[in-house]
């Protein structure tokens, strides 16, 4: 009998695996959405333009400042766009799907230092997003895990 429930359960195992992989199809598009960051801080609406992926900001949860103004760009280092509203702003831009639930060469702007960063996006399940900016190389950076908004 309890070669019986192992066996079983391997083929359960096997079953749930396979569903996730099927889940998780080799779909260029199934990054599209609106994604809310690590800290709950902001969402990012994914979309594409042509064949590359791009972010703007969407939602944030302090979106104006302590006068009612809406929050500028104000750390941009150029200095003609710091009065720019940041909701609405593009700050991912040029993502390429490179298969195997993957977007890569693309940048992240971080409007908090008003930097720019090299970054990677992979789909790890339906509903979350693993976001790597870097400098130079993938190894020198850090992740964040976006989780989407409306559920698949």
């Amino acid at each position: 009998m309890n070669t019986l429930k192992q066996t079983l359960f391997a083929l359960l195992l096997v079953l749930v695996t396979s569903a996730a992989a099927l889940a998780l199809a080799d779909n260029p598009d199934a990054v599209l959405g609106v994604w809310k960051n690590g800290e709950g801080t902001g969402m990012v609406q994914i979309y594409k333009s042509g064949d590359k992926y791009f972010g703007r900001i969407v939602w944030l949860k302090v979106a104006n400042n302590p006068d009612g103004t809406p929050r500028t760009d104000v750390n941009n280092p150029t200095e003609s766009v710091r009065s720019k509203p940041l909701r609405g702003l593009v700050n991912m831009r040029d993502f390429k799907y490179v298969g195997n639930n993957k977007w890569e060469g693309g940048q992240i702007y971080d409007p908090k230092n008003g930097s720019d960063y090299s970054c990677e996006m992979t789909l790890t399940d339906p509903n979350t997003l693993e976001v790597r900016g870097f400098i130079g190389v993938s190894l020198f950076g850090r992740t964040d895990v976006w989780k989407r908004q409306v559920k698949k």
